[in-house]
């Protein structure tokens, strides 16, 4: 008895797994064979630039941290946010990171170091350095700047459409957004795989092909991006935060 109740757990549990590599199967190759289209591009750019808009100047440059210093989201943002801070000398700056200010090797003295590497003065630059999320982050820069402020958020692409939310959500007016996107290099990054030496194999030439060495890997990169982003939205969503 005891035999045959291992017997048939042993063949539930295998069914489970057949199943559960089955359906991770399927996910995976519809992952890729998405990624083979402009779809994940299109995603993430609509995350970017759907509540991306420029109606007022703005009074305030915000400029949103997004992980250490130097990273790539955090120099990307540090990049924009010098750009808009030139094209509007008058407005201030607050950096949006949590950290240490008394430290000068915290993320946010650093973030602030590079604003000034690209020649924006020390005095035009302002800290809120207590959010820990986009939340909490729009929350405490309503306690710096009044609500009609007109106020210009720099953040990444993927997480512009939740941060202009939130801002709106704690009651800012006039909030206008700069997606802090890449931008892709004019060079031609073609070549001939037998002209570069090396061994002789049969494996297909990939050096005309800049969709498999390039755009499908970025796409599945949107994707994880993307999905990350649609889970957020619907959490802020469900708190009442957006």
């Amino acid at each position: 008895m005891v035999m045959m109740k291992t017997k048939v757990k042993s063949i539930f549990f295998l069914r489970l797994l057949r199943t559960i590599l089955m359906f991770t199967g399927i996910f995976f190759l519809l992952c890729v064979l998405t990624a083979l289209t402009s779809a994940p591009f299109w995603a993430y750019h609509w995350l970017g630039t759907s509540k991306s808009e420029l109606e007022q100047k703005p009074q305030y440059i915000v400029l949103l941290g997004g992980g250490g210093m130097p990273s790539q989201s955090n120099l990307m943002r540090s990049w924009y946010t010098a750009h808009a801070a030139k094209s509007f000398p008058d407005a201030k700056i607050i950096i949006a990171m949590p950290g240490e200010l008394d430290d000068s090797l915290s993320t946010p003295q650093k973030m602030k170091a590079e604003l000034e590497v690209r020649n924006i003065p020390a005095e035009q630059i302002l800290f809120e350095a207590e959010g820990t999320n986009t939340r909490s982050q729009a929350l405490n820069c309503a306690g710096l700047i009044a609500y009609k402020t007109s106020v210009l958020l720099v953040t990444s692409p993927e997480h512009m459409r939740r941060a202009v939310l939130c801002f709106q959500k704690v009651g800012f007016e006039k909030v206008n957004a700069l997606p802090a996107f890449e931008n892709a290099a004019e060079a031609d990054f073609s070549f001939k795989d037998d002209e570069l030496g090396g061994n002789k194999v049969l494996l297909p030439d990939v050096g005309q092909n800049i969709n498999m060495r390039y755009q499908l890997w970025n796409h599945l990169k949107y994707e994880i991006l993307v999905a990350r982003e649609m889970f957020a939205l619907t959490y802020y969503k469900l708190r009442g935060w957006i």
